[in-house]
């Protein structure tokens, strides 16, 4: 992997760069407040160990998680706020084939959308990218603890894992919107995580950089 933080000017090339955007907020009582930026940017790891022509930015490390600010430690720069320094990060980055924004954290969605629209709509090549799963598992549940065992296992406090609410969200999403996370579920998890293996984050990993690739060679050649 090629890190774009690590080169000297004369040896950037103009290849397509690929922009972790994270989180930091709460990921219940046993998963780091940094388990969206890890997976973003191990995400982009992945895709440029593929992609030669890939570099990988430094992550993004804050987003618009306001739906958590009940719980300490989590940090939320809103929503517009986010979309702005998209929209002028993707603005900088003319110099090089395109830009592939890879969030892990999925209240970055519509602000990434809007930032988008708006950079496609001057011309600019951009891909925006997230990660799928199922409706019932959709923070710090199986699948985000089984990923961070295998990326960082020291950083999971297994004996804490427990489960929260697992309806699927769009069933939570309206009180969730309303009053937030902790409104919904107390411990601020969304899935069951106990269980979860580092194997089985091992496979997610995989099947998510196989959508990512897919999605971005698409769009390389759609071009």
């Amino acid at each position: 992997m090629t890190r774009l933080a690590g080169l000297r000017w004369p040896e950037v090339g103009a290849g397509v760069l690929a922009v972790p955007l994270g989180a930091t907020e709460q990921h219940g009582p046993h998963l780091p407040l940094d388990t969206d930026t890890a997976v973003a940017t191990e995400l982009c790891r992945r895709l440029a160990a593929r992609r030669p022509d890939v570099l990988v930015a430094p992550a993004l490390p804050y987003g618009s998680s306001g739906e958590h600010a009940d719980f300490p430690g989590t940090l939320s720069i809103g929503g517009r706020a986010l979309e702005l320094v998209l929209v002028e990060l993707v603005r900088s980055a003319d110099r090089f084939a395109g830009v592939v924004l890879v969030s892990g954290h999925g209240g970055n969605l519509e602000p990434v959308r809007r930032a988008v629209r708006l950079l496609r709509g001057e011309g600019r090549h951009v891909l925006a990218w997230f990660p799928g799963g199922r409706a019932d598992d959709t923070h710090a549940g199986r699948a985000e603890t089984s990923v961070l065992l295998r990326l960082r296992p020291a950083d999971v406090r297994v004996e804490r894992a427990e489960r929260g609410r697992t309806e699927p969200l769009p069933e939570l999403l309206g009180r969730l919107v309303r009053e937030g996370v902790r409104a919904v579920s107390p411990n601020g998890v969304l899935g069951d995580p106990v269980g979860a293996t580092a194997a089985e984050g091992e496979a997610v990993l995989v099947r998510w950089t196989d959508a990512l690739a897919t999605a971005v060679d698409a769009w390389l050649t759609s071009t």
